[in-house]
């Protein structure tokens, strides 16, 4: 019962805070936080309105045209209106040695690499409403989803989601100076959501089969490889723009092409060999004894149960302090202190355990390949969409190196999770234990 009372009060002041802040970005067109978006920077707006926040020295902030990045915005446009395309658009800026958003401002964009324009960036400035004057707020809400719907223990994770454009909150006046102008900007969404133009096509799933999707990598620039149906046979390419190799100094061709029935044999010859019933025992061995520890997280759970313990200790000496006869009005202040410092490091500690694989026996390990159950029978038979979801299982990741032309295979068995970077790519963590080889591809040409 207290806990739904908790819920719903929690529901209240998260409706009345979103409603304060539409009217806030609505009536006034303020600034409410955030990221500035490139070719914008911040500027001071005077104090806050709130007396009591303005005498803590908290002022409000608004866009002004950033006098580097302002420009170049104003050319993706103009030249996406001339009939460039947007990976076009991209290369040039890299040719011509632009700063690409994360390059130009590393501070807050340390989880990208920097190395050159993408024309994913390229297309959220187009589609960004803020550059035409106006405050635009809500364009994102975060949702509170369960990680795993079969075991609600594991708790939720917050993922944002785009709302549709029509439950925009905009501001009833300009709120910044203009980079676009109104009518440049409908024009560039008209021709970026028209049916049948390149910008306006939505990806579809092929119908083809590539039973290494989402698993081969490039090993000059550790890319996932894209599947490719070419002379009526699948093959996995590379293609990486000769600015975006020029400007990161990775030797990386035009083009990699590897043909996947090169690498489909010998795979699952090794496989059938690592998991053979004859070998299987000693297999088990060595991925118990590759359950290495992680000495940096393992400092670190040891670092924080050590800040949790004192501040344990030094709340009891206060405690014992006041038993003593001291004034509590003394100690008040170090007690509440010493409490938020203990709730961090208690989170900190619970984030760092949860994230820590756990370390499986040697009868879990054999559970879970005897699971699979006859390996090479398995892959001799399957189709090639079913393969596709054993490789899968089997946490196999594969690593094309072009100039030698080999193939480094690594197959993970265990539990495995996915989380959500950013920018948007999947990244998969698997248990670390592993076993793997080296593929050398017979009669490669090309």
């Amino acid at each position: 019962m207290f806990g739904g009372i908790s819920k719903g009060e929690r529901n209240r002041i998260k409706t009345r805070v979103r409603a304060a802040m539409a009217a806030q970005a609505q009536v006034e067109g303020r600034y409410l936080g955030g990221r500035p978006p490139y070719g914008y920077r911040l500027a001071d707006a005077g104090p806050h309105p709130n007396p009591s926040k303005a005498a803590d020295g908290k002022r409000l902030h608004r866009l002004e045209p950033d006098p580097v990045t302002a420009p170049v915005v104003q050319r993706i446009f103009r030249e996406f209106l001339n009939g460039k395309g947007l990976l076009a658009i991209a290369e040039a800026l890299t040719r011509d040695g632009i700063l690409c958003p994360s390059a130009y401002d590393p501070a807050r964009n340390s989880h990208r690499s920097g190395v050159a324009w993408s024309k994913y960036a390229i297309r959220a400035i187009l589609l960004n409403p803020r550059y035409t004057g106006r405050q635009v707020w809500s364009r994102q809400h975060k949702d509170e989803v369960l990680i795993d719907v079969n075991d609600v223990g594991l708790g939720h994770m917050t993922k944002l989601r785009w709302n549709r454009s029509e439950n925009w909150i905009w501001s009833e006046r300009p709120a910044h100076e203009a980079v676009i102008d109104a009518e440049c900007f409908a024009t560039v969404q008209a021709l970026l959501t028209a049916p049948g133009t390149p910008q306006g096509k939505k990806p579809r799933a092929t119908p083809r089969p590539y039973v290494f999707r989402g698993l081969l990598f490039c090993g000059e620039c550790q890319r996932r490889m894209q599947g490719s149906w070419n002379n009526g046979k699948p093959h996995y390419r590379c293609v990486f723009p000769k600015e975006y190799a020029q400007a990161s100094g990775v030797p990386h061709p035009r083009s990699v092409y590897v043909r996947e029935e090169l690498i489909v044999e010998p795979l699952d010859e090794w496989l059938a060999t690592v998991f053979d019933p004859g070998r299987l025992p000693e297999t088990i061995r060595a991925m118990a004894a590759a359950q290495l520890a992680d000495d940096h997280r393992l400092a670190a759970v040891e670092s924080a149960r050590q800040a949790v313990a004192d501040c344990e200790r030094k709340l009891a000496g206060y405690r014992a302090l006041v038993d003593a006869g001291t004034d509590p009005a003394v100690v008040v202040g170090w007690i509440t202190e010493t409490e938020a410092r203990r709730k961090v490091e208690q989170s900190r500690l619970k984030e760092i355990s949860a994230s820590m694989p756990k370390r499986l026996s040697e009868q879990e390990i054999a559970n879970i390949v005897s699971a699979l159950g006859d390996l090479r029978r398995l892959l001799r038979s399957v189709d090639p969409h079913d393969k596709m979801q054993v490789y899968r299982q089997l946490g196999l990741r594969m690593t094309y190196e072009p100039g030698r032309k080999t193939v480094i295979a690594r197959t993970e068995v265990g539990r495995s999770c996915s989380k959500v970077c950013p920018r948007g790519d999947t990244l998969d963590k698997y248990m670390p234990f592993s076993a793997s080889t080296t593929l050398v591809l017979p009669g490669w040409e090309g």
